[in-house]
C-alpha cells in the first residue's frame, strides 16, 4: 500500500521544464605561436614497476624507460611533453647542458658497439644538442644510482625526487655517471 501511494505522489508531480544552457558567444581566440627552446630533455626513471598504471607503464614503455635508473635524451616537443607529464609519478626530467651531456656520451655512450672517445664525445655532443635527429648515437643511458640517493621517490622535486627539475638534473646526471 505505501509503495502506491509514492508512486501516485510522484505521478503528480510536474517536473519542471528543461531549460538549455545559455551559449555565450566568444570573440575568437588569436592563436599565437608559442616560441620554445629547442633544448634537449633529460629524463630517468625514478621508481619501480609496482603499483604503477598499465597506462602509465606503457607510456615508460614508449619512452624507453623500463628499469630504474634508466636514462633517455628526449627532444622539447609536445608529444614528449605529454608523455613526460602522464608519467611524472615515476620519472624526473629536465634540460641537460652541454657538458653534461659530454660526460654522459664519454662515460655511459656507445656507438654502434664501441666506446667514444674524449674528443669525439665534445664533438657529438655539441652536434647532438645543436641536431637531435642527426645523431649516430642511440641517446639511451643505463646509469647508476645516485651516490648520495634521492631525496624521497615518492615526493616532487623541490622536497623529493620526481618531476620536472629543470637545470637541476644536471647535478643529479653528473652524482649517477
Amino acid at each position: 500500500m505505501a509503495n502506491k501511494a509514492r508512486l501516485r505522489g510522484r505521478a503528480k508531480r510536474k517536473l519542471a521544464p528543461k531549460t538549455r544552457p545559455r551559449v555565450v558567444k566568444r570573440s575568437p581566440r588569436k592563436k599565437v605561436k608559442k616560441e620554445t627552446k629547442e633544448a634537449l630533455y633529460a629524463v630517468i626513471r625514478v621508481r619501480g614497476r609496482v603499483n604503477v598504471s598499465s597506462k602509465i607503464e606503457d607510456t615508460l614503455e614508449m619512452l624507453r624507460l623500463g628499469r630504474v635508473n634508466h636514462c633517455i635524451v628526449v627532444p622539447n616537443s609536445p608529444s614528449y611533453n605529454g608523455m613526460l607529464h602522464k608519467s611524472e609519478e615515476c620519472i624526473t626530467w629536465g634540460e641537460i647542458s652541454e657538458d653534461t651531456m659530454e660526460k654522459l656520451l664519454y662515460k655511459r655512450g656507445s656507438m654502434k658497439g664501441r666506446k667514444i672517445g674524449k674528443e669525439k664525445a665534445g664533438e657529438l655532443a655539441k652536434k647532438i644538442l645543436s641536431d637531435p635527429k642527426g645523431a649516430e648515437v642511440e641517446l639511451f643511458f643505463r646509469l647508476s644510482p645516485p651516490s648520495k640517493g634521492y631525496k624521497a621517490i615518492r615526493l616532487p622535486y623541490p622536497r623529493g625526487a620526481l618531476g620536472y627539475r629543470g637545470d637541476k638534473i644536471n647535478d643529479l646526471l653528473k652524482r649517477m655517471i
